[in-house]
């Protein structure tokens, strides 16, 4: 690998670092209903543990409701049950063809708990993003040492995966307030 490929390698791993976040900052739930909340709920179905996504149609039919449609109405008590022993705390509404989730609205001891798990996350993300730093100077300073680049270019090297990292770490700031500031607004 030399030194460009290197660099890119380490940029598109910090940006799957942040996509990461971005993700899981869509499973935190907020005051509104959000069918990303059901992505950590999986299903035991025929003894395979299957996303929701995958048995059924998720839709938001009201702001604070998720309506869970199976596509095989035998699966309702299996999703039901996989709901109730998830950490969503909602309880399921069975109405025998489907399942709706009233989201109820945030108590302000529940949004300050959700700002400090998303406060932890971006704090992971940019672990990774200084851990994938790490390595991409691990392999430009071996480079340098089998002769492949000079100093001077191993310095240049190093810096421009610096303001990478920088920008990376700075873009999961900037994702972390936004969802702090929607978990917070009523």
């Amino acid at each position: 690998m030399n030194a460009a490929e290197i660099q890119k390698d380490a940029e598109n791993r910090m940006k799957h670092a942040i996509d990461a976040m971005v993700h899981d900052f869509g499973t935190y739930r907020t005051g509104r209903a959000n069918p990303a909340v059901l992505e950590r709920v999986h299903v035991d179905y025929y003894g395979v543990e299957t996303p929701i996504s995958q048995l059924a149609n998720i839709s938001v039919p009201e702001p604070r409701q998720l309506l869970i449609q199976p596509y095989d109405k035998s699966s309702v008590a299996a999703i039901e049950k996989a709901i109730q022993k998830s950490d969503l705390g909602i309880n399921p509404n069975n109405d025998g063809t489907g399942i709706r989730l009233t989201f109820p609205q945030m108590t302000e001891d529940r949004r300050k708990e959700m700002v400090k798990q998303v406060s932890a996350r971006a704090e992971n993300a940019c672990v990774a993003v200084r851990n994938v730093r790490r390595d991409a100077i691990e392999h430009l300073k071996a480079l340098e040492k089998k002769k492949e680049i000079s100093e001077d270019d191993l310095r240049q090297e190093e810096q421009k995966v610096q303001k990478a990292t920088d920008k990376y770490i700075e873009q999961a700031h900037d994702f972390q307030k936004k969802k702090e500031q929607e978990l917070m607004s009523i």
